[in-house]
């Protein structure tokens, strides 16, 4: 069965990890996405290794872990578009495209003759999705702007971390582009819609993707609930302000959590521990009295905490029906029953030879699955099959443009 968005081909002007991973969802669900390199170089990220992949005889190539990551199921095509011949090629692909997804400045695509407004001439039915750091207006708009920016400036990192007076206290970046990540996702979901709207009136339109927009969106609750109250939410670090016992604690070995959200639970956990006591007493008895003894509590359930592996633990809590969870490094996420069941690593036969290893896609659709139909692709490695197949070149055009560095 081809993929949903079989019939939606994308032209991906965009680079590094916002604009790419939107492309890449639309490819997953099985769009042919052309993504477009600056020639001899390529997406910025290309040269971010190591780490490398390796090839079939464990050696590193030149292809970094990084674009591994954000651009399967795509062909790549070099082309200069700072020059006019190369920019009348992308007008092409443009043309021949459904979606197209950019993130330029603001306003270096215009100079181009590559904006949303010069292209939707000739293809009234474009979806254009812009992707900048705070939209394409307002004072800031100019601005170059980068994740670990707007987790700060948008809110985040003033509730992430641990809180005031702890050991450590301080705001906290997450340990991933999370502000890129959420952009690109939201672009995917607003592209998906448009391409809707498209299929019932023929008509296309553009998308403005603010990465601060989607920061101060992602917060949420916390947001919303300033908005409701005017108090300013604080750090909690691993902790809950209303739940207790619910962070994590030191084990004899690695890290567990433990999510106690109710009376019950914390009675269960309590004899599985080995500390029935604790639940008797008035201080820790119900939910109320162990957030008003928090400072009581935490230190003694750390002391019972450290008897016992975090392997133990799991085994002896789930028993005992009692919520709690590791914290894995990266292998022993893989090494897990549950990700390996769901299929979650995929390894896709590289033209460089090996494998390039990547995360499954979380789609998952009963009728039209996601297929990992191509590896991320070398540099240039469709430029002959787009121009020839697609865009028509001769094989004497092809070899001129190679030479003259369009492509």
């Amino acid at each position: 069965m081809p993929g949903p968005l079989s019939h939606i081909r994308v032209l991906d002007l965009s680079r590094v990890l916002a604009g790419p991973w939107a492309a890449q969802n639309l490819a997953d669900l099985g769009a042919e996405v052309i993504k477009v390199e600056r020639p001899g170089v390529g997406d910025d990220t290309r040269g971010w290794g190591p780490p490398w992949m390796k090839d079939g005889q464990g050696q590193d190539t030149t292809e970094s872990a990084y674009f591994l990551s954000v651009n399967r199921n795509k062909k790549s095509v070099t082309l200069d578009i700072s020059r006019p011949e190369g920019q009348k090629i992308a007008r092409e692909l443009a043309l021949k495209s459904q979606v197209l997804v950019e993130n330029y400045k603001v306003g270096t695509l215009e100079r181009y003759g590559l904006d949303y407004k010069s292209l939707k001439q000739d293809n009234p039915g474009l979806i254009y999705c812009s992707v900048t750091g705070f939209g394409q207006d307002g004072p800031y708009a100019p601005r170059p702007g980068y994740d670990f920016i707007f987790q700060g400036m948008g809110g985040l990192m003033s509730i992430t971390g641990e809180r005031d007076g702890q050991p450590g206290a301080g705001p906290q970046k997450v340990g991933i582009a999370i502000t890129d990540v959420l952009t690109g996702m939201y672009a995917s979901v607003a592209i998906l819609a448009a391409i809707t709207h498209r299929e019932r009136t023929g008509q296309g339109q553009y998308i403005d993707a603010a990465l601060l927009d989607t920061m101060v969106a992602f917060n949420a609750n916390q947001i919303v609930s300033y908005l409701c109250s005017g108090k300013i939410p604080i750090r909690w670090g691993n902790a809950h302000p209303q739940v207790v016992p619910y962070e994590v604690f030191p084990t004899a070995g690695g890290h567990i959590i433990l999510a106690i959200g109710n009376d019950s639970q914390f009675a269960s956990f309590c004899q599985a521990a080995g500390c029935a006591e604790l639940a008797q007493e008035p201080r820790f008895k119900t939910m109320s009295q162990r957030i008003v003894h928090r400072g009581e509590l935490i230190p003694l359930i750390a002391e019972v905490m450290r008897t016992r592996t975090k392997h133990e633990w799991i085994v002896a809590l789930e028993a005992a029906n009692v919520p709690c969870g590791p914290i894995n490094n990266m292998e022993e996420v893989f090494e897990d029953p549950q990700v390996q069941h769901r299929k979650l690593r995929v390894d896709i036969p590289h033209p460089l030879g090996g494998v390039a290893p990547v995360v499954a896609s979380p789609l998952r659709l009963s009728e039209t699955p996601v297929e990992y139909r191509l590896a991320p692709p070398t540099l240039g490695q469709h430029n002959e099959e787009i121009l020839r197949n697609l865009l028509g070149k001769s094989d004497v055009e092809f070899a001129r443009l190679k030479t003259a560095g369009i492509v």
